[in-house]
């Protein structure tokens, strides 16, 4: 299948073999002082190595390699790459590569971002998630005390180049981490999304890309309309609201395992689906079956009535919060949503349990 390049706000989304084609022509048409190339330490390994064959750049550059993980997206990282580019003479015609999955791209674009008022990037993911989700649409930045993403800014890469071959350097637990996300675009936006996913359970190669394409397109039709997320953005947080206070919780402690970003937002979207169906009539087949998906991609996670309570600490911390009030994004149907919902905490807890049930 053909994937043809996406038009973004300002700059262009190139799949496949046109990325390099397109790289190429980039750096031909622009001039820039030195080149930099951001790696964690999982893609300096499996994908630079992919990258520099189908690439080799005739120009000077320099790798600036820093550790994965989430516990890493930090600013104490962000300070040591500000140091590499400043020991390297990095200067306002520089420009830098971001390589690597969603924790990569939102740090390199918040560090280019902010590096001498801003110099250019372009983004380059390597894992699923970054591919549909993080490396589009603007969002840059770090977690700040544990908690996601409180330290950033909105600011286009030049160029966004989708390579699926970076694909086959992912564990299968990585791989459908991202697939929680592709999951949040099929319940918001688009039905016939959904039901792919419902029919396709064996997750194969090929039909995967068809959802990465589509995924990209609707978050790109999304932020075209509402950049900033004032508005219909705020779709894109089905999920979130409890997700990313579990990943925040499990991350910050350390008797608990970290989870992956897909982990905790698995267990976000189905306890705000059970919400959804408690307050908008949300279908008790669509949640069911919704839980059937990602039974199949997840291992259940276990969590106790004390470890709740903090993710209602966690959640007072929120982005999307106004006066100190938790809002939710929830679902009537697939593919129309509520936004800036209030949630009682009595039934948060029952969506918790509902999961663990």
């Amino acid at each position: 299948m053909e994937f043809k390049e996406i038009t973004a706000k300002d700059y262009t989304i190139y799949f496949e073999s046109k990325t390099y084609l397109a790289l190429e022509t980039f750096f031909k048409t622009n001039s820039y002082s030195t080149v930099f190339i951001l790696v964690d330490s999982h893609t300096k390994a499996n994908c630079l190595p992919v990258f520099l064959s189908k690439f080799p750049l005739h120009l000077d550059y320099n790798v600036i390699e820093i550790p994965s993980g989430e516990n890493h997206k930090n600013l104490e990282t962000c300070s040591k790459v500000w140091q590499e580019l400043t020991r390297l003479n990095a200067d306002r015609k520089s420009i830098l590569i971001n390589i690597g999955g969603g924790m990569v791209t939102d740090l390199g674009g918040f560090v280019a971002a902010t590096f001498k008022r801003g110099i250019r990037f372009i983004n380059i993911p390597t894992s699923l998630l970054g591919m549909v989700d993080a490396s589009i649409g603007g969002k840059t930045g770090v977690d700040f005390n544990n908690l996601k993403n409180q330290i950033g800014l909105f600011v286009n890469p030049e160029l966004l180049l989708v390579d699926f071959s970076y694909l086959k350097t992912l564990p299968k637990l990585e791989l459908h981490s991202g697939l929680a996300e592709v999951i949040k675009y099929a319940l918001t936006y688009d039905a016939d999304l959904w039901k792919s996913m419902q029919e396709n359970s064996s997750f194969n190669e090929k039909t995967i890309q068809k959802w990465i394409y589509r995924s990209i397109e609707i978050k790109n039709e999304i932020v075209l309309t509402d950049p900033t997320e004032q508005n219909l953005r705020k779709i894109l947080n089905y999920g979130h609201t409890i997700g990313h206070a579990i990943e925040t919780y499990f991350l910050e402690n350390d008797n608990k395992e970290n989870l992956r970003h897909g982990e905790a937002i698995a267990i976000g979207l189905i306890a705000e689906s059970y919400i959804s169906m408690q307050e908008c009539n949300f279908p008790e087949k669509e949640l069911m079956a919704l839980k059937k998906v990602i039974t199949q991609l997840f291992k259940k996670v276990s969590f106790s009535e004390k470890d709740i309570e903090s993710f209602h600490e966690l959640m007072k911390h929120d982005k999307k919060n106004n006066n100190g009030i938790i809002l939710f994004t929830l679902l009537d149907t697939i593919g129309n949503c509520k936004i800036n919902c209030t949630v009682s905490k009595e039934l948060i807890n029952k969506s918790l349990d509902f999961y663990l049930k």
